[in-house]
């Protein structure tokens, strides 16, 4: 059968029934946080084994990995290489990936960068709307479910994402009534679309619950739980009104928080990962539970 995004709302929505929790785990390999006893002749092998070992850690916790394409390609084709083996290994752990590689551009350019994502085995890519629907459409017709950025984690972006538009709405609520149009024609048997949005944990809840109003049908990447202040609680505001598991359409990423924990006292690093990741998911159960 041929991918489609419907289809790959529907893979996303029953991978997070499987693992019981909304939890994505971005693998952003940092050599010098690396743990020591991960070896290796060459700075790409250690990642790769890293990468590798997290992947292994939490599967079965969590249904969704997010690697984060710059932490490989600053290595050049051997971290593309290694980015490739990576994205394997978490397909036959049975995760679903979404490619963070913000990918913002038209035409044939955005056409060759959503033939590497599929090419690569992406589920998923993130993509900047700054350039209009024609810069998001080659990933669709790719067969790849798309995340746009709509109002990202990062403290900053407020000067752009909440600014106010002439014609009332705000820029992250323009961008989302556009997210909502275009994914209506790429919703799965769920309900959920293959055209969701980046809504950041770090925002207001008020100003999270307008964008759910405003995009009811479209899955939520939420990044900002963990090292950037975002908690568990505050992923409620997010998820679709009055639905269970994967229907909830939200996808919560954290990556340093669950990566590199802080260790107990004989605790091999593998088990720490996994530790990490099962406090996560048992957070965010509880905080959907009160939904």
């Amino acid at each position: 059968m041929t991918d489609t995004p419907a289809t790959r709302a529907d893979a996303l929505v029953a991978a997070i029934d499987r693992a019981g929790s909304p939890a994505c785990v971005g693998l952003d390999p940092v050599l010098d946080r690396i743990p020591d006893e991960v070896t290796g002749p060459c700075d790409t092998e250690r990642i790769e084994s890293f990468c590798a070992g997290a992947i292994d850690a939490v599967a079965g916790t969590a249904g969704v990995v997010k690697p984060q394409s710059a932490c490989f390609e600053r290595y050049g084709s051997a971290g593309f290489a290694v980015l490739e083996r990576t994205i394997a290994r978490a397909h036959d752990a049975g995760l679903i990936v979404v490619l963070d590689a913000k990918r913002g551009d038209i035409g044939t350019s955005s056409a060759h960068y959503a033939a590497a994502a599929s090419g690569m085995g992406a589920h998923w890519v993130t993509v900047s709307p700054y350039l209009g629907v024609s810069g998001v459409d080659p990933f669709l017709n790719a067969g790849l479910g798309v995340f746009v950025l709509v109002r990202t984690s990062n403290p900053d972006s407020e000067e752009i994402q909440a600014a106010a538009l002439a014609s009332g709405p705000s820029v992250s609520a323009h961008i989302a009534s556009i997210v909502a149009r275009v994914g209506s024609d790429h919703a799965g048997s769920s309900g959920v679309s293959g055209v969701g949005a980046v809504v950041g944990a770090t925002k207001s809840a008020a100003a999270g619950a307008e964008l759910r109003a405003i995009m009811p049908d479209q899955p939520f990447l939420i990044p900002g739980i963990g090292a950037q202040g975002g908690t568990a609680d505050d992923v409620r505001a997010l998820a679709r009104p009055n639905t269970t598991g994967g229907h909830a359409g939200v996808v919560v990423n954290a990556s340093r928080s669950v990566l590199y924990p802080e260790r107990q006292p004989g605790e091999a690093w593998q088990d720490a990962i996994a530790r990490s990741a099962r406090d996560l998911s048992a957070q965010l159960r509880a905080a959907l539970a009160e939904a």
